[in-house]
């Protein structure tokens, strides 16, 4: 499913729930769409709460730059766009295992540009 991320800073930057990476997980986060929350930075990545609740489903802590994942411990949706605390190189790792259910198909560095209480939305690309 494409979706679009939007916030002030970034505008409008493709995205796409593969539901092929993690079942479970990208069919919640697609009935949950519209999602919108207050970014929070943690290096390279933005997450933030999204309150829904989802189990572990093939987790994972080394991630791809532009991976969309689930953080099951803090309910909260994940940006990757490059290294985090977590990292010991150039690419990106969680601060612990996530579900990876998609991928930022456009500009994912782009996403340095958002500040941590920045609002940000997911929502269907039409």
């Amino acid at each position: 499913m494409k979706v679009k991320i939007v916030t002030k800073s970034t505008g409008d930057v493709p995205a796409e729930i593969v539901e092929a990476l993690n079942p479970k997980t990208a069919r919640a986060i697609m009935a949950a769409l519209p999602i919108k929350g207050r970014a929070n930075r943690w290096g390279d990545e933005i997450y933030f709460n999204i309150g829904v609740s989802i189990p572990q489903e093939n987790t994972k802590q080394d991630v791809e730059k532009g991976d969309l994942a689930y953080w099951p411990p803090g309910e909260g949706f994940c940006i990757f766009f490059g290294p985090t605390p977590a990292s010991t190189g150039n690419k990106p790792r969680a601060a612990s295992p996530v579900n990876v259910f998609g991928k930022v198909t456009g500009d994912a560095e782009v996403f340095k540009r958002v500040c941590s209480g920045e609002e940000i939305t997911i929502a269907i690309a039409v």
